[in-house]
């Protein structure tokens, strides 16, 4: 539980590096803790969905993405941790934070065009979107795989070894 937690204790911690066990950790918790938010939001009725739609089938597409009024705070509550302990992550495979960025281009702009595209009538500009879309996708999976590989072994221009004796699990928590 407690590799779970590290994050919130390091809440807007930019430097230093993570291991992968905090990271998956913090990915486990944040989504047990939002499909259980998520469920409380659906039965107590919290759900806010439309079916106002620009599109034909933009009701089921509402309902799917509807955000229940317990999830969206958590969502919000973890979003600065969630993004320092991917952040720090990225360090402790020896790659700028700044990393975490490379999907939001090509997905804000793809929305950006899907919009433009539902608005204007221009099936292009939807198909563009798509593209980009796709790109977006491309960019989060090689993300992923930066989240899944090991650490560099011994200290490294964003800190020492998480894994090393000075910063182990219990000198953190004291």
């Amino acid at each position: 539980m407690e590799w779970m937690l590290m994050p919130l204790k390091r809440y807007a911690e930019f430097s230093g590096r993570s291991r992968r066990m905090e990271f998956w950790m913090w990915v486990l918790f944040t989504v047990i803790v939002g499909f259980v938010l998520g469920l409380i939001d659906g039965i107590l009725g919290l759900k806010s969905t439309s079916t106002t739609s620009l599109a034909p089938g933009g009701a089921g597409m509402a309902a799917m993405s509807s955000v229940g009024v317990l999830g969206g705070i958590w969502s919000l509550g973890t979003l600065i941790p969630s993004i320092a302990v991917g952040v720090r992550r990225l360090h402790d495979t020896d790659r700028s934070g700044w990393w975490i960025l490379l999907p939001l281009g090509p997905y804000g702009l793809g929305i950006a065009l899907m919009f433009m595209g539902l608005i204007s009538g221009s099936l292009a500009m939807a198909g563009l979107a798509g593209v980009l879309m796709l790109i977006g996708l491309v960019c989060a999976i090689v993300l992923l795989v930066f989240y899944c590989l090991p650490g560099t072994p011994g200290p490294n221009k964003y800190g020492p070894d998480p894994m090393g004796g000075a910063a182990n699990l219990a000198e953190t928590f004291q």
